[in-house]
């Protein structure tokens, strides 16, 4: 399948008082990698409003393995799982030095006709073609 990484250091702002990234923080850090997966397909979200679909969120999983730590780099790996029914995305995030994984995670996003907000069965052509053509 697809895949995009991005690369993060976590900052101080990050932290929680038990000093480790705060839980919160997890869903940021997916959606930059999200982000880099949907703009190597080429359908992220200007394109999605663009071709009349919303695509909200409407499951997210995490699994905190091990901590992230005060200015420790990490890798955030994005990988698309489904995309004809439903966007299913998977992510791990890696420790870059070892390559621990660190965190699991999964989130899934339904494609919602922006104009009737009509919830959709199967992913449009827009984002259909675009990732066969990435598949070929």
């Amino acid at each position: 399948m697809i895949s995009a990484e991005i690369t993060l250091k976590a900052q101080f702002y990050d932290l929680d008082p038990m000093q480790v990234v705060w839980h919160g923080n997890y869903p940021r850090f997916l959606e930059e990698a999200r982000c880099a997966l949907l703009d190597r397909i080429g359908y992220n979200y200007p394109e999605m409003q663009q071709s009349g679909y919303l695509w909200p969120i409407v499951d997210m999983r995490l699994k905190y393995v091990r901590p992230i730590r005060f200015a420790q780099v990490v890798t955030v790996a994005a990988t698309l799982a489904e995309y004809e029914n439903r966007l299913r995305i998977e992510y791990r995030i890696r420790d870059a030095e070892t390559g621990e994984v660190l965190t699991k995670a999964t989130t899934v996003q339904l494609a919602v006709l922006a104009a009737t907000q009509e919830l959709c069965l199967e992913c449009p052509p827009a984002l259909v073609e675009r990732v066969r053509g990435l598949l070929a």
